[in-house]
């Protein structure tokens, strides 16, 4: 069989997740080669390591790292981070960002005010208190990204930043329609 140059071979099965031998000779999608299906895993993976750590240590889900996350990132004299800035900024859904960022604000981390120059916007800032577990957790996030990434070379890591990049641009481009109640891979 021949590579197409598109991912695929001649019989029209996926280079990466098919094998041949379905009835009727149609492909079977090898879901532990599936790609999709390997990076979902890998970042839950991830995520479940991460927010367990979050949880037991500073007591944080990962929505609401992530909203702390955008919000120290961009905090200074004359930032201006609006919910749907984190929400777009974290790729989060607008509801989860909401909920995380109401829970922030309950717990005295996140501090929500009416932007001066449009009304119908709110300004969020960390605390003092937010930020004070801001500067503790980064480098616990930056450790465990050092260690993740440890057995890469630089070459290797400056590979798959991007390949992550390329990756996320191709699925951005090619993402099918998603329906009402549509899962993950």
């Amino acid at each position: 069989m021949q590579d197409s140059g598109e991912g695929m071979e001649t019989d029209g099965t996926s280079w990466i997740g098919a094998a041949p031998g379905g009835p009727g000779g149609r492909p079977v999608l090898r879901l532990e080669a599936f790609l999709p299906y390997r990076l979902s895993v890998l970042a839950n993976t991830i995520s479940h390591a991460v927010a367990e750590a979050y949880r037991e240590r500073f007591g944080l889900t990962v929505p609401e790292w992530r909203v702390m996350a955008t919000l120290g990132e961009f905090d200074g004299p004359g930032a201006a981070v609006t919910a749907n800035a984190v929400a777009a900024h974290t790729a989060m859904d607008k509801v989860q960002v909401s909920r995380a960022i109401s829970r922030m604000i309950q717990a005295g981390l996140v501090a929500r005010v009416t932007d001066p120059g449009d009304r119908r916007r709110s300004i969020l800032t960390l605390t003092e208190a937010g930020r004070g577990i801001y500067e503790r957790i980064v480098p616990a996030a930056l450790d465990y990204e050092r260690r993740l990434v440890a057995g890469l070379s630089e070459t290797e890591r400056a590979c798959l930043a991007r390949l992550i990049d390329t990756l996320t641009d191709r699925a951005t481009q090619t993402a099918p329609p998603r329906e009402v109640g549509a899962e993950g891979p």
